[in-house]
Formats: structure tokens, C-alpha cells, sequence
């Protein structure tokens, strides 16, 4: 009944905003250029997902006249509350959403019903760059150095990162000293944090009397504190769908189509792609690819399709009945995600943090339409950003990523945390209720580079079917122990001057329901918090893996090309290795960019120099 209750809830307030945005925001981004009703039978690319890395290939493949590509989305165009950061929170769960949910989760959850999590997925155009929370973030420089030394030539950080300014219009001012890491002119506008509460500064500060530096945290290194940097225009959302693929549609090369729901990988007898077969509007669908296949279909979507279509282990794709076209035994192996901490918590004064109900102020509203500025111009809530050192070899490349927020943990009865997020109503109702509608701020630190691995496989053969989303969170005690240290730190944060003296910081200790009996602070304690408050940071990866072909478990080889058939490549967040010391949106819109040029380069197409 509650779920019932907040469906019908959201989609009266959904229906309310979208109502309200055309009516002020005239100007509202549309996305009209559906060709599903002009589709050829041939074209010399079908990419596969919209997203933030399908958006960046289908515009930048359609760059060469003489090439025919065809983009398929499951999704329809972006509603128009999703231009307005402030709204991203109603955008999870959601009609644009793919509304799955892991697995019952082994070593943790239990704060969970049924230790299951939502995983939000973008089935919209734009994917995840649509309904994401905007944060820009590539990573560290030792991510990409790793992938290469992980037998992957040419994904080095000197050759990300000019993908990374390729793809980047930066419009920040405050980063003058790492300027030369930042890209002008290119299609994705990154924008800096113009609008925060008086606790940000505060965190700023309490991070810098623990000895951290002020950090652009996009330039060369990327421990330290910082305000934010978002894909925003204007203070409005800069998606895939809005910068790379609606400027790319006025091109007769480049067809676009909506709601067409991909469910198999065609293949001859050689075991070449020769197309995809797809559902649309109640028919069964069929395009060819003359040159390849590409699947940007994320870290979930991209294995499962493979699999569907006989590219996978082989006994797993037997249990299902399904005809065996390549045993690639790591499809669905290696996917892992950034697992992060919910629910700590710092009371605040009353004027360090603001209120909800100013999104809807006169004052607010008059702001975003005339500067693009104010609380609706960024992600409800978030207030600041830092990262970690390890404290196991090279001690600038962090095992922790911190994000701080003010959103109220309570601002509709607990209904969001109920249903949207999946926490026990038990749990919420005695841990949360004190806290209720209070000024507060939190910390939430995740894993840059967990441990665990987990798993994606199918429920059936059935194409329809949700797959088995297991990303094992805290299976290898390694992450516990880290995430402990991450809980120290936060509370050692909240204990400085900055934060205690001067916003009144007070951390919220009521005893974790499932706790109980435990030494309050003790090691046994926070694990035990872990276990019940640990949940995902949507960053998945892996899946698919890059490596080289002596790796039992790589999918893809340095070129992004499938293992075992031909004309068919994977290019997403999958393919990492290990995902991205942050948020994963610019580092996959960066492997689009370079997927593009890699299939460029392999069919004589001129290529930018960079």
C-alpha cells in the first residue's frame, strides 16, 4: 500500500511539475526527432543504448557523412523535470527508471526489506546522464594508469584525459592553477557549485583543520576537500541526450529511435553481428549493421543482452535453454559498485542548513529563471566533496570518497526512505524519527576501489525478464575494515572547531535498531552498522571487462571488441576494470569519446587530432 501510495504520489507531483515547467520554461529542452517511422533495414552502425557513453558515439560516429548509424533507447525523451537539478530526486524510481533491485544481499542490507536495494537506472534517453545526480568527477590519474598496466595499451591517464577535455566545455573560474586539465569548447558544459548552505563552508573548513587541502578535484591530484562540479548549462542539466544527441539529430546520417527495447544480438554462421532484432510498440523489429554492433548499455543492461544472445558462460546460458554462439565465461563476472555508508548524521543550527520548501519560494523560482542560480540550480542538498589517502601503497590514489548533504533524513514521514530506498519502516521510524524535519548535514563515504565482486546474470531466457543484480556488497572483509576508518574519520570531521563551535554539529548516536548489545564506537559495533546501512552508490562497473586475452575473465579486448565473434564491440561502463576513484558519469562519456575514435581509426574515418 505504501509503494502504491508513493507511485501515486509521485506521479501527481511529477505531473505537476512537468505542468509547471512548460508553463514557465518555454524554453523547455524537446527531444522530437524519433525516426522510428523512417527506420532503414541496414545501417553501418546500430548502437545500442542511449547513455553516456551511447549518446557520445552515436553523434560522434554520425561526424562521417558517408556512415548510416542507428541509436535505440528503450526510453522515450527526457521529462522536463530532469533539466532542473533540484529534481533529480524525483527522477529515481521513477517512469524513467528501470526500477530493478539487487538480489537478497549476503553480508549486508539488513536494514533492508529483504536485504534487497533499488537500483536506479536511466531507461530514457540520455541513460543515467538524464536522471544522475550531475556530479562531475572523473577520477583518479592511478585509475587509468592501472587500467593500463592491467594489460589494457593506450588507456593511460595521459590518453584519457584528452578525451576527458575533448568532451568538456569547463566554465568554472575558481581553478586557475589546473586550468590546463580542463577542456573549452567541447560539447558537455561543467559547471561549479554557484549555490550551497552555510554548513558547506563549514565542512570546507573542518577539512582543512584536519590538515586537507582546498582540491580542484579534476585536475592532477585528488585528495583534499572541495566544492562541487556539475554537468550543468546555465544551471540546468547538461545530459548526453541534450548536448551530444539532440545537436547531432539535424543530421540525415544519424537515426534516433525511442522506446525500442533491444532483446537479441543477431550473428551469422561465423559468428559475426549482423544486426539486432528489437520490440516496438507491440512488433517485433529487425535493423542490420553493414560495419558493427555496439552495446552501450551499461554495466547491467550490456551483459544481460549478451547473454540473451549466446555470448557468455556456457553453462549458465545452458540452464536457460539458450544457443551457445561464444562461452566468454566473464560476461557478468567482476561487476562491483562503490559501496557507501547511509544514515550518519549531524544535527545543525537552524541556520547552518537550509529548508526544503525554498525550492518553491518566489525568490527561488525568480533566481533560476532569470540566473540559473539558486537551490534549484544544484542537486537538492549536496554540499561538498573529499577523498581519502590510502593508507596501503601509493598514498595519493583514495580509498574513500565522501559526499555531504543536507537534505533532511525525514522530510515526508519517511515515506522516501520506505519505499523509493527500501529501508525497513522499523528501522526508519526509530533511528531517523528524532531526527525528523531537523537542520542537519551528513556524510557519506564510499569505496573508490572495493574489494567485493559480484555478479549479473538472467532470471530466464526471457528478454523481459529483470536480471539477477548481485554486486556481493562487503563479501571481502577488506572493505569493512575500510569503511570502518571512513566512519572515524566522519566522526572526527563533526568534532572540529569548524563544524562542533561554529554550526552547533551534534552527531545523531541513537543505537542502530539490529545493534543492540553492542559496544557503542567499538569496531564490532560499526561493522554491525555497516552490514545494515551499506547500499549502493550507483556507480556500477565491470561486467564486461577490459583485458587482455591471457585474463580468464576480460570480455573486451584495449579496442572494446567482444572475445569469440566479430563486428561487435561493448563500450560503457562495463568495460572497467575497476571502476573510477568517483562518480562514474564523466569517465564513461570519456571511453564513448575514445570508443568513437577506435572505431574510427579501425575503418579509415579521420580522426581529430587532440
Amino acid at each position: 500500500m505504501a509503494r502504491q501510495l508513493l507511485h501515486l504520489t509521485r506521479g501527481t507531483l511529477n505531473g505537476m511539475l512537468r505542468l509547471l515547467l512548460l508553463v514557465l520554461f518555454p524554453g523547455t529542452p524537446r527531444h522530437d526527432y524519433d525516426a522510428s517511422d523512417d527506420l532503414l533495414l541496414q545501417y553501418d552502425f546500430i548502437v545500442v543504448g542511449s547513455g553516456s557513453a551511447g549518446g557520445v558515439l552515436a553523434s560522434r560516429l554520425s561526424e562521417v557523412a558517408e556512415w548510416r548509424v542507428l541509436l535505440l533507447e528503450a526510453g522515450g525523451p527526457p521529462p522536463p523535470e530532469s533539466v532542473v537539478p533540484a529534481f533529480s530526486i524525483n527522477l529515481d524510481r521513477s517512469d524513467v527508471d528501470w526500477n530493478y533491485r539487487t538480489v537478497p544481499q549476503s553480508f549486508g542490507l539488513r536494514g533492508y526489506n529483504d536485504n534487497k536495494s533499488p537500483t536506479p537506472l536511466g531507461r530514457v534517453l540520455g541513460g543515467g546522464s538524464s536522471i544522475n545526480w550531475l556530479l562531475y568527477v572523473r577520477g583518479n590519474r592511478r585509475d587509468f594508469d592501472n587500467w593500463e598496466a592491467m594489460g589494457n595499451p593506450g588507456w593511460r591517464y595521459k590518453d584519457a584525459l584528452k578525451y576527458f577535455k575533448k568532451a568538456e566545455d569547463y566554465r568554472g573560474t575558481h581553478n586557475a592553477d589546473t586550468a590546463v586539465y580542463h577542456g573549452r569548447g567541447g560539447p558537455l558544459t561543467v559547471e561549479e557549485q554557484s549555490y550551497s548552505e552555510p554548513v558547506s563552508r563549514g565542512i570546507l573548513k573542518a577539512g582543512q583543520q584536519l590538515g586537507y587541502n582546498l582540491i580542484d578535484y579534476n585536475g592532477p591530484e585528488q585528495i583534499g576537500f572541495s566544492s562541487l562540479q556539475f554537468t550543468t548549462q546555465n544551471g540546468r542539466r547538461a545530459s548526453t541526450a541534450e548536448v551530444y544527441i539532440k545537436p547531432a539529430s539535424t543530421r540525415p546520417n544519424l537515426h534516433v529511435a525511442f522506446n525500442a527495447y533491444v532483446t537479441k544480438i543477431l550473428f551469422d554462421e561465423h559468428k559475426r553481428a549482423l544486426g539486432v532484432r528489437f520490440e516496438q510498440r507491440g512488433k517485433v523489429r529487425t535493423a542490420l549493421a553493414r560495419r558493427e554492433v555496439v552495446l552501450s548499455a551499461g554495466a547491467v543492461g550490456s551483459p544481460k543482452l549478451l547473454m540473451l544472445s549466446g555470448v557468455g558462460p556456457s553453462q549458465h546460458l545452458q540452464e536457460h535453454h539458450i544457443p551457445v554462439v561464444a562461452d566468454v565465461a566473464g560476461v557478468g563476472e567482476n561487476f562491483h559498485d562503490h559501496p557507501g555508508v547511509y544514515g550518519l548524521t549531524w544535527i545543525v543550527n537552524k541556520n547552518s542548513a537550509g529548508n526544503i520548501l525554498s525550492l518553491v519560494a518566489p525568490s527561488s523560482i525568480k533566481n533560476y529563471l532569470t540566473n540559473g542560480q539558486g537551490p534549484l540550480s544544484v542537486p537538492l542538498g549536496f554540499e561538498a566533496v573529499a577523498w581519502l589517502p590510502s593508507k596501503e601503497g601509493d598514498p595519493l590514489w583514495p580509498q574513500i570518497q565522501f559526499l555531504f548533504s543536507s537534505l533532511p533524513s525525514v522530510f515526508d514521514l519517511g515515506l522516501t526512505l520506505t519505499t523509493a530506498v527500501n529501508l525497513r519502516k522499523d528501522l526508519v521510524a526509530q533511528y531517523f524519527g528524532p531526527v525528523q524535519l531537523k537542520k542537519v548535514y551528513h556524510a557519506y563515504p564510499s569505496l573508490t576501489r572495493p574489494k567485493s565482486r559480484g555478479t549479473v546474470r538472467l532470471r530466464s531466457g526471457h528478454p523481459r525478464d529483470a536480471p539477477l543484480i548481485d554486486p556481493n556488497y562487503l563479501s571481502h572483509p577488506d572493505d569493512v575494515k575500510t569503511l570502518i576508518k571512513a566512519i572515524r574519520f566522519a566522526l572526527a570531521l563533526g568534532n572540529t572547531s569548524a563544524l562542533r563551535e561554529e554550526h552547533g554539529a551534534r552527531f545523531h548516536d541513537k543505537v542502530l535498531p539490529g545493534c543492540e548489545g553492542l559496544k557503542e564506537g567499538s569496531d564490532s559495533y560499526w561493522e554491525c552498522y555497516l552490514r545494515h546501512m551499506v547500499s549502493s552508490a550507483i556507480h556500477f562497473a565491470g561486467s564486461c571487462k577490459m583485458g587482455p586475452v591471457n585474463d580468464y575473465y576480460s570480455v573486451v579486448d584495449h579496442n572494446l571488441k567482444v572475445r569469440g565473434v566479430a563486428g561487435l564491440r561493448v563500450i560503457d561502463a562495463s568495460i572497467m576494470p575497476l571502476v573510477v576513484s568517483g562518480n562514474t558519469n564523466a569517465a564513461v562519456i570519456m571511453i564513448g569519446e575514445k570508443g568513437a575514435d577506435l572505431i574510427k581509426q579501425d575503418w579509415g574515418a579521420t580522426v581529430d587530432p587532440l
